[in-house]
This record gives structure tokens, sequence and C-alpha cells, in this order.
């Protein structure tokens, strides 16, 4: 049909220009869906750089960011089909502000909540389940069964962390928590007498215990949550389209079939032990 039939005219009937309307609109959407595969060529993925074994700053290239998380992402850059580069740009508040801009596609590592709904979608199943403890140190009575024995107590974790949508709701309106920029930071202020508890996932927080040589401090049971980590990717993203969409979610939904993860992970628990042994 030629687009000239669509200019307006007394011999133009109703149905007609309804049809020419119709193949403007899929002639508009087909030039949209093009311009955004053409600017897909690459996706820049993130996360929390503070996170062994799942993430961590590649010691060799700073720029980088390297574990078990990043290892899944090359996997599925594989089965997409589109080369996937796993930047570090900065902490984890940082890191979600510029998922909030799209100047990053993918978040190798995210907690579902409702806030994140508005600038990120979810792919599921999660990759991943973590668990999250109470740290305290060994001197310190703490009598922890439920989380309101937290209360009266000072807490400090890491700025825009989440721990599910339950605990924040609670921890905002009824415990006294501190928010600092890293995980280093929030270990010593504990070691230090600073705070009474730190919240934060077991296996970095051993991690990191660790590389710091801290000694002095334990963690407590039960696990404040067991949360999912979840692949997300940015609503302002250029390759945010319902094909790419597609194409994630069935790699995805592979790669959990496969289940991978715990090979990488045992692998990367041994690659950042050997790294802070140097």
């Amino acid at each position: 049909m030629k687009l000239d039939t669509c200019k307006a005219s007394p011999s133009n009937n109703v149905m007609l220009q309804l049809l020419c309307w119709m193949a403007l609109l899929l002639m508009t959407a087909f030039s949209s869906a093009a311009r955004a595969n053409e600017s897909c060529k690459s996706l820049i993925a993130t996360g929390n750089p503070e996170y062994p074994p799942y993430l961590w700053r590649d010691p060799e290239d700073e720029s980088r960011l390297i574990g078990a998380n990043a290892e899944w992402m090359q996997l599925l850059s594989k089965e997409i089909g589109i080369p996937i580069d796993i930047k570090y740009v900065g902490p984890w508040g940082r890191v979600q502000e510029e998922a909030k801009l799209g100047r990053v596609d993918l978040l190798a590592g995210a907690f579902f909540t409702l806030p994140r709904l508005e600038y990120m979608d979810y792919f599921y199943p999660a990759f991943r389940e973590t668990r999250t403890v109470i740290w305290t140190r060994n001197n310190f009575n703490l009598p922890y069964k439920k989380w309101s024995d937290l209360a009266g107590k000072q807490g400090v974790t890491v700025i825009n962390n989440s721990f599910g949508e339950d605990f924040d709701r609670y921890a905002k309106e009824s415990l006294k928590i501190s928010m600092v920029p890293s995980l280093e930071q929030a270990l010593k202020m504990l070691s230090l007498s600073r705070a009474d508890y730190l919240i934060y996932e077991e296996d970095p927080g051993l991690a990191y215990v660790a590389k710091l040589n801290i000694s002095g401090l334990k963690t407590v049971t039960p696990p404040v949550t067991n949360e999912n980590l979840y692949l997300t990717l940015s609503h302002k993203s250029a390759c945010n389209t319902p094909e790419m969409r597609g194409r994630i979610a069935k790699a995805v939904y592979k790669l959990d079939k496969q289940n991978v993860m715990n090979k990488l992970i045992t692998a990367n628990i041994q690659l950042w032990r050997k790294q802070q042994s140097k």
C-alpha cells in the first residue's frame, strides 16, 4: 500500500483510512524494533563488588568483576549469542543507581524488592538462594532467636542492601540500623564495638572476615532470611525489548535446569582463598 493513499481526500473512505493508519503504526513498530536490535550488540553487567564467592574485583584488572556470578553470566552470554561485559562501576549503592539510569543493562544478582520493580525486570527462576545471618562479637551477649530480639540494639549493614520485603519493612519500623558504604567498614565497626550486630549474608561475610584477618566475630542462628538471587534487566536499557527478554528468560531457565551454580561457587571459593593467601 502506498503511503500517498493515506492523505486525506474526499474520496478516502473510513476503512481505507483505518488500513493506512494501521500500516503506518506497524512500520513505526518495526522500525523501532530494528533500531533496538541494532543498538543491542553487547550488554554491560555489574553487581555487588564485595560479594565473594559470587562477585569481587579482579586483582589483575580492577575494572572487571570476577566470581561465580560473573562466570554464570558468561554462560548466559553464550546462550543468548551476545557478549556480556562484567564491569566494576562502584559500591552496591552506586550499582543500583546506574541500573536506574540505564547506564548498565544487567545486575548479576539482586534480591527481590517492590521498589526495584520500578526500574528493573526480574528473570525467573532465581539462580541462587543465599542465607543472611546476624554477626556479632564473641564476647557480646546477644540472645537472638527472632527479629524482635534485635530491638534496642545498634545494628549496622551496607547501604542499599535488602534482606527481603518482610524483614526490610520490620527493620525500618522497629530496628536501629546504621548504613555504611562497604562490608569492610561494617565488619571493622562491629569488631571495634561501634555496633552490636551486623546483618549480612553468610558466605561473603566469611570471605571478608578471612581477608581482613578479623578475629572474635561469630554468626548466630537462626538466619534472618533465606533469599533468592535474581538476574535483572534495567527498564532503561537499550536492550530491554520483548525479544531480548524472551531470549534471556529461556537461557536463565536452561541454566537453572543444568544446575551449574554449585560447581561455580565451589571453584570460586577456592579462587578467592588462593588470591587472599598471596
